[in-house]
């Protein structure tokens, strides 16, 4: 049973000891020069001005998490228009009701201004 997994277990034990190595490598033969810039804090393109207790604008994040959300949720229909003519007509009413969901979350988060930047 154990000489089935052999070549996975062998494939994982190359992949982490070459990981290693390399790894040990780079800090071997790397560079290692620290100056004050180096170790400055340093964010998003531009040095820190303020504390960090500064407010940000969350419409970006909003943004983002709502095309996260109706991104994946479209991702859905693939593996089910894969398999649509083998589960029949309630998976088509079944899909139909997901995607009306889809389009009255779309609606709402539309109509209450969340895909605005002003």
């Amino acid at each position: 049973m154990l000489a089935e997994y052999w070549p996975i277990l062998l494939f994982i034990g190359v992949a982490v000891g070459l990981g290693v190595v390399l790894l040990v490598i780079g800090l071997l033969a790397g560079p290692s020069r620290p100056e004050a810039e180096k170790l400055s804090p340093y964010e998003c393109g531009f040095e820190a001005f303020e504390d960090a207790r500064m407010r940000f604008d969350v419409r970006y994040y909003l943004l983002a998490i709502l095309f996260i959300i109706f991104d994946l949720e479209i991702a859905f229909l693939f593996p089910w228009a894969v398999v649509f003519t083998k589960i029949g007509f309630v998976s088509l009413v079944e899909m139909a009701l997901f995607i009306l969901l889809l389009v009255i979350g779309f609606a709402y988060v539309w109509k209450k201004g969340a895909l605005e930047w002003e």
